[in-house]
């Protein structure tokens, strides 16, 4: 079901790890970021639209990830856009002759059956640089950054003022680290500031998996991801919710210590 967050943009909760898809209304149809999970959620997200008479006009990946670069036949063919680098980097796997495997090896079991890999990751990039997305509708700003992922990018919906921030900004999810960058933490760092600039300008923030929050909850996300951060540049313990007995998802702590171990092998811990 699609639930209005502000005028003009709604959003899909999916069951997987409160996956976010984020619609943005235009003249002629709409603008569809991050679409959906499982086969059965993207056609009724596809269903939702066509009872609106809302078409898809554009598509938009915020980074390469498998749950950001699906897709529905029901959707139409529109563009689908991302970042230069972005496209380069899913153009990458798709190039290789095994990469539905390697993509199904990284699928959660429970859901595995109900996703399909049919139009995953056909993104256009963008020329390198590009500041807003092409399309006729709201001006959606391109905030990119090298934060979670290669050409990750969040995007600010400048009327009424929404932060779609892919996969960060998340009240469940600790920062995900792009731990194949040469320096993951600084990448994390420069990507927040980004968010902090534009803050005052925001008031609600779409994270790729969590709860849509307003003003204050971005401010709040934004400082609580840096203390995560900064914490491992400073290799003290992080004391924070979302991996600590009450955490929302068990096998976040997992992922932390492995997050550890990795920044180790890289020599930044």
């Amino acid at each position: 079901m699609l639930k209005e967050v502000a005028v003009g943009v709604l959003v899909h909760e999916s069951e997987f790890i409160q996956s976010n898809c984020t619609v943005v209304q235009g003249r002629d149809g709409v603008l569809l970021i991050d679409p959906g999970i499982t086969v059965k959620e993207m056609a009724g997200i596809a269903e939702d639209l066509h009872r609106l008479g809302q078409p898809v006009v554009a598509g938009f990946s915020t980074h390469p990830d498998w749950d950001h670069v699906l897709w529905h036949p029901d959707f139409g063919d529109p563009p689908r856009y991302g970042t230069a680098r972005c496209a380069a980097s899913i153009r990458d796997v798709l190039s290789r002759a095994d990469w539905k495997e390697q993509v199904a090896e990284g699928l959660p079991p429970e859901y595995a059956e109900e996703i399909t890999m049919d139009l995953l990751g056909l993104i256009t990039g963008l020329p390198a640089g590009a500041a807003e997305i092409p399309w006729d509708g709201p001006t959606v700003r391109i905030l990119e950054h090298q934060g979670h992922a290669p050409g990750h990018a969040a995007l600010l919906i400048q009327e009424p003022g929404v932060l779609v921030a892919g996969d960060m900004l998340s009240d469940i999810l600790m920062p995900f680290l792009d731990l194949e960058a040469a320096d993951p933490l600084n990448d994390y760092l420069e990507a927040l500031q980004q968010f902090k600039a534009v803050a005052g300008d925001v008031v609600a923030v779409i994270p790729g998996h969590g709860s849509v929050g307003a003003t204050e909850q971005l401010r709040e996300r934004i400082a609580l991801d840096r203390a995560y951060v900064q914490s491992l540049q400073d290799g003290r313990d992080p004391q924070d919710p979302r991996i600590g007995p009450a955490a929302p998802l068990y096998w976040l702590a997992n992922v932390h210590s492995w997050q550890l171990q990795r920044l180790a092998e890289k020599g930044q811990k």
